[in-house]
C-alpha cells in the first residue's frame, strides 16, 4: 500500500491512499445495525435471565394467575404479530417500487403497534390500579421491567416509523429511505421474536406454576 503526499495551496501536506478503492453504499450501514441488534440480544437475555431468577419471589404479594388475562395477552400478542406481516407487505411493495401501497402498508402497521402498546398500558395501569407496583416484589420488578423495556422499544420503533414514513413521502423510495426501511423490518421483526419469548416464559409459564 503506498502512501503519497502532496502538498495543498495552504502549504500544508494531503495524505491519501493510491490504492483506496470505493466501498459499497450501505454496507457500514448494515454492518453498525447488526451490530446494534446483537447488542439488544443481550440486554434481553440479561433481563429474561433476571425474571428467571426473581420472577417465583412474590414476596405474599400478587402471583400471575391473580393479574395475568390471558386473553387480553392473546389480543396483544396477535397485534404485534399482525403488524409484522403487514411490515412484510410494505418491504413487497417496497420492492416494486409503488409508493402510495408502501405507505398504506407501513400506516397499517403503525396502528396495530399503537394498539400493542395500548393494551399493553391498559395492563400495566390495572395492575398498578390493583396495588402490584414494581415496589411490591421481586416479581414484579422484574416482570415491569423486561416488559416495560420491550414496549419502550416498540414505542421507538413507532417513532421511527413515522419518520421514515415522513422521509419516504418528501423524497420517494431512493435507495437510503430503502436501507432505512429494511433495517427498521429488522428491528421490528426481533421485537416480534422477542415478544413471543415474553409471551411463553412470563405468561404461559407464569400461569402454570
Amino acid at each position: 500500500m503506498t502512501i503519497s503526499v502532496k502538498p495543498q495551496q495552504t502549504g500544508e501536506p494531503l495524505f491519501y491512499l493510491a490504492d483506496e478503492h470505493p466501498h459499497p453504499e450501505g454496507w457500514s450501514t448494515s454492518l453498525g445495525f447488526w451490530i446494534y441488534l446483537m447488542s439488544d440480544c443481550l440486554i434481553f437475555a440479561i433481563l429474561f435471565a433476571t425474571y428467571g431468577v426473581l420472577g417465583a419471589n412474590y414476596a405474599a404479594g400478587p402471583a400471575p394467575k391473580d393479574l395475568f388475562d390471558l386473553n387480553l395477552v392473546a389480543i396483544n400478542t396477535s397485534m404485534l404479530l399482525l403488524s409484522s406481516i403487514t411490515y412484510g407487505f410494505a418491504m413487497l411493495t417496497m420492492q416494486q417500487g409503488r409508493i402510495k401501497a408502501t405507505q398504506a402498508w407501513l400506516a397499517i402497521t403503525g396502528l396495530f403497534g399503537l394498539a400493542f402498546i395500548g393494551i399493553e398500558l391498559t395492563e400495566f395501569a390495572h395492575m398498578i390500579h390493583e396495588g402490584a407496583t414494581p415496589q411490591r416484589s421481586a416479581f414484579l420488578s422484574s416482570f415491569f421491567t423486561l416488559v416495560g423495556t420491550h414496549g419502550l422499544h416498540v414505542s421507538f420503533g413507532l417513532i421511527w416509523l413515522v419518520t421514515l414514513m415522513i422521509q419516504v413521502w418528501r423524497f420517494g423510495l431512493i435507495e437510503a429511505n430503502q436501507r432505512r426501511l429494511m433495517c427498521l423490518s429488522m428491528f421490528w421483526h426481533f421485537l416480534d421474536v422477542v415478544w413471543i419469548g415474553v409471551f411463553t416464559f412470563v405468561y404461559l409459564m407464569g400461569m402454570l406454576r
